[in-house]
């Protein structure tokens, strides 16, 4: 599996794949150890997320699903 180079610490989940340019058209191409661990093919649909202060984060739209249904349980937990 690629290691990635570690940034905090000892926490093996938070990885530093290096950097990306931005093309003419405004395409990045993902690393290839970064789309190999996190399972990405060409086609793949990818959220962006963004923050003025912190900048952009890539993840698999997925992500919000989850963490919507997370919330919506937890709501309906409580009420």
């Amino acid at each position: 599996m690629p290691s990635g180079k570690h940034i905090l610490g000892k926490n093996r989940q938070q990885r530093v794949f290096g950097t990306a340019k931005v093309g003419d058209r405004g395409q990045i191409v993902i690393p290839k150890e970064a789309r190999e661990l996190f399972g990405i093919q060409p086609g793949d649909t990818l959220l962006l997320l963004g923050d003025r202060e912190t900048g952009l984060v890539i993840s698999r739209p997925e992500v919000l699903h989850d963490l919507a249904d997370e919330i919506l349980c937890h709501i309906k937990n409580e009420g």
